[in-house]
């Protein structure tokens, strides 16, 4: 793979597995140094940064945090910056996700998935904020097809995707003119954990929606956040859709 990353610095939240692990390799196969954010996945985050560190000495480092944790986010990017130098970009992939319809819905549940959807990349944007500008860095958020159409069950997650939608044009308008601000709308990627997701049939329903009629895979989302933060320089404010076209086919 083309290096084009060399010396680029990059936090990626909820980077130890699924879609982050990919997002993590794929930027790291660019030349980039990565630092993969956990809140538990302690074992899975230290065996990615292992197998990275493996490959080219000191270009990964793990770094653990709850994003529900307010205070604990300047912290977070302050680490990272302190071990690499600098940071020159931030891809907000870490989400709750799970069904919870209107009636059963608590302040709990609104903060867990508001927090993590939205507030969390909103501070985190906020402590990376002087950095980013000073490194004319850039910014990925990972929404969902849902933010446009909301998923039947699954209300506060549509809403927070929503927001997150929102807050990348805001922030790219906010932060413009030395930082670029984008998200990547994935849809049937990884399916979700649970048993709710484990219905081979539901499966093949959701599939057919898709124009391609056919599943993603975590490296179609980790190629598009690539592109944004390196093969992009006047692209900011925009949502990609990488869904197979189920987007326009619900």
């Amino acid at each position: 793979m083309e290096r084009g990353m060399q010396g680029k610095v990059v936090l990626v939240t909820g980077g130890a597995k699924r879609v982050g692990a990919a997002i993590c390799r794929r930027l790291h196969a660019a030349g980039a140094s990565v630092a993969v954010h956990y809140r538990s996945s302690a074992k899975e985050a230290l065996a990615l940064r292992n197998e990275l560190n493996a490959q080219r000495a000191g270009s990964a480092l793990c770094v653990q945090a709850d994003l529900l944790d307010l205070p604990a986010l300047p912290a977070l990017v302050g680490e990272v910056v302190r071990h690499f130098g600098h940071l020159d970009a931030l891809v907000n992939n870490a989400s709750s996700f799970y069904a919870m319809p209107l009636a059963e819905i608590t302040e709990q549940h609104w903060n867990d998935l508001i927090g993590t959807n939205l507030k969390a990349p909103l501070l985190l944007a906020q402590a990376a904020n002087a950095e980013l500008r000073r490194r004319h860095g850039a910014i990925v958020n990972i929404a969902d097809i849902h933010a446009e159409r909301p998923m039947h069950g699954h209300l506060l997650y549509s809403v927070a995707k929503a927001g997150l939608t929102a807050l990348t044009r805001a922030l790219a308008q906010e932060m413009a003119p030395q930082v670029r601000v984008n998200a990547v709308a994935p849809g049937v990627i990884i399916w979700p954990e649970g048993e709710e997701w484990s219905d081979e049939e539901k499966r093949r329903r959701v599939v057919a929606h898709t124009l391609l009629k056919r599943e993603g895979e975590p490296g179609d989302v980790a190629r598009t956040v690539q592109f944004l933060l390196n093969d992009a320089p006047y692209i900011t404010g925009q949502v990609i859709s990488v869904d197979g076209g189920r987007s326009i086919n619900l």
